[in-house]
């Protein structure tokens, strides 16, 4: 029973890095574009987004691979959810619109 928790724990701490990982990444590219030093922006941005993953990584596995695996499988799952929530809006819904669109 105690493991079954550890590992829930583990998949909700992977979604919760994989949302400040890949929100942070939307968030960095909005700013980055109306910014006068883009450049910057992405690279302090990727400095800080990997450097919060790999240390809640090493934290919540704690030397247990089964634990880095769920949360990973979080992370991964969190990147699906935050490309489904950023996505716009102005996709075309039919054929023909987006036969219009390519031309």
């Amino acid at each position: 029973m105690i493991e079954i928790l550890s590992l829930m724990l583990a998949l909700i701490a992977g979604v919760s890095l994989g949302a400040i990982f890949f929100g942070g990444l939307w968030w960095t590219v909005h700013k980055a574009f109306s910014s006068n030093q883009p450049a910057l922006w992405f690279f302090g941005s990727i400095l800080l987004r990997t450097s919060i993953a790999l240390a809640g990584f090493y934290f919540i596995a704690r030397g247990h691979w089964e634990r880095l695996l769920v949360c990973l499988l979080g992370f991964v799952g969190a990147r699906l959810i935050v490309t489904r929530l950023t996505r716009t809006a102005q996709r075309p819904t039919s054929r023909a619109q987006a036969a219009s669109h390519a031309s």
